[in-house]
């Protein structure tokens, strides 16, 4: 279904990465990925992952530096030349700012969250667009969590962060739709990630989520790739400015 197209995913970590899921759903349905990592300590596992997908390469990417994501881009350009999706799942806070109540937030964590997990979709989004026009059009997909809608405990400035995103996924999709390019989000419900796990309670977290979702379980992982590879196909052409809840359910809840 998406043999001849062109992806970058950022924010592959390890196996059990929401991001890795989506690539391997992508590459499943035959398209040619590019691959981010952050630092020289990530990148033997993002390599050693990437190896097992055809001709997937790799560039050094800080999404809070300018030079960084204009660098990534430029390589896409050189060894690509084109580029239909790009996956968005990035996002950070400090431990303390996890961890405390979140009104002793301080001015430099609630900022760095936000610049990490939001303002990086805006600024990855606008060096996408000159690729993507080249395509004729694209996807691009962004990971979310309810915690930008409800309080989460323990998701504090994160939620703040993640509410600051879907409401840029929001704004940039109408901004990018006349150039046929679309930004959407997916808001999985709680999995078993080494990013989820920084989070307190995040066991009980799992267990509260399948006793309350209407389907009584979890989401896995191969079902958040999935969606990904439905908003990066062209079923969902007419799809656009969304953020699909993949969680079992567990958003519709009340009492």
């Amino acid at each position: 279904m998406l043999a001849g197209r062109t992806g970058i995913v950022f924010g592959v970590a390890n196996k059990r990465s929401i991001a890795w899921a989506i690539a391997q759903a992508l590459a499943g349905a035959g398209m040619r990925l590019a691959f981010t990592y952050q630092s020289e300590r990530l990148k033997d596992n993002v390599a050693e992952l990437a190896a097992t997908l055809p001709a997937a390469t790799l560039y050094p990417c800080d999404v809070s530096s300018d030079a960084d994501i204009e660098a990534v881009f430029s390589g896409v350009a050189r060894d690509f030349g084109r580029l239909d999706t790009l996956v968005h799942s990035v996002a950070y806070a400090r431990k303390e700012d996890l961890e405390a109540e979140f009104l002793t937030t301080e001015r430099e964590g609630f900022r760095l969250a936000h610049d990490v997990s939001a303002y990086s979709l805006v600024a990855l989004t606008r060096a996408a667009v000159p690729l993507m026009q080249q395509s004729g059009g694209g996807s691009i997909i962004a990971m979310t969590y309810y915690g930008a809608e409800k309080v989460a405990a323990g998701y504090n400035v994160m939620g703040a962060a993640k509410a600051s995103l879907e409401a840029s996924v929001r704004y940039l999709a109408a901004d990018v739709g006349p150039r046929g390019i679309r930004v959407n989000a997916i808001s999985a419900g709680p999995v078993n990630t080494l990013a989820a796990r920084g989070i307190r309670g995040f066991t009980e977290m799992l267990k509260h989520h399948a006793e309350r979702a209407p389907l009584r379980r979890n989401v896995e992982l191969r079902e958040v790739g999935n969606a990904a590879l439905f908003l990066a196909s062209p079923m969902s052409s007419g799809v656009t400015g969304e953020v699909l809840h993949v969680d079992c359910g567990y958003f519709i809840m009340g009492v």
